[in-house]
């Protein structure tokens, strides 16, 4: 669960406990909501994801979620003053990996973990709420078990090959 920080933080806190309901009734995990800009230019932006497991969110969910968003938005009107841009989406390969979930949503994803004994690439095998098997890249005879109080950082790789096509 995220609330952003910086200019909008208190109304981008109020909005979130106000859409999380909507997000999820709607079959998503809302990841953040925050408010940048000012006057004219203020701009509404809801994050959202799958809860749990592999796969991405499909695009006649998110319109449906969007729809469901801006209603709720309509409804609050009191939280935010004046014309706003309001976009939804999902985080994109570019978030960091930094909850259990988030290595649970990028298994069969090529990742690059930063541990505390070093930097590890590899495909995500296996992951729960505490390990992640890793399928290094290095050697892919050895599948490693890495625990997640091991990982400072774990990012999501640009991999054009199909997670078929990875496997042999």
């Amino acid at each position: 669960m995220s609330r952003s920080q910086g200019p909008g933080a208190d109304v981008g806190a109020l909005l979130f406990e106000a859409l999380e309901p909507v997000v999820t009734d709607g079959g998503l995990f809302l990841e953040d909501v925050s408010v940048v800009g000012s006057g004219r230019h203020r701009v509404v932006q809801v994050t959202v994801d799958l809860a749990d497991g592999p796969g991405g969110v499909d695009s006649d969910l998110l319109a449906d979620v969007s729809k469901a968003v801006s209603t709720r938005l309509d409804e609050v009107d009191d939280l935010i003053d004046g014309a706003y841009l309001l976009e939804v989406s999902t985080p994109g390969v570019s978030r960091p990996l930094t909850e259990p979930r988030h290595f649970r949503r990028a298994v069969g994803r090529l990742v690059t973990l930063t541990t505390s004994g070093g930097t590890l690439t590899g495909r995500i095998r296996e992951a729960d709420g505490t390990t992640i098997v890793l399928q290094p890249t290095a050697d892919p005879a050895e599948p490693i078990t890495v625990p997640l109080t091991d990982v400072v950082r774990g990012t999501v790789e640009v991999d054009f090959r199909r997670v078929d096509d990875a496997q042999d």
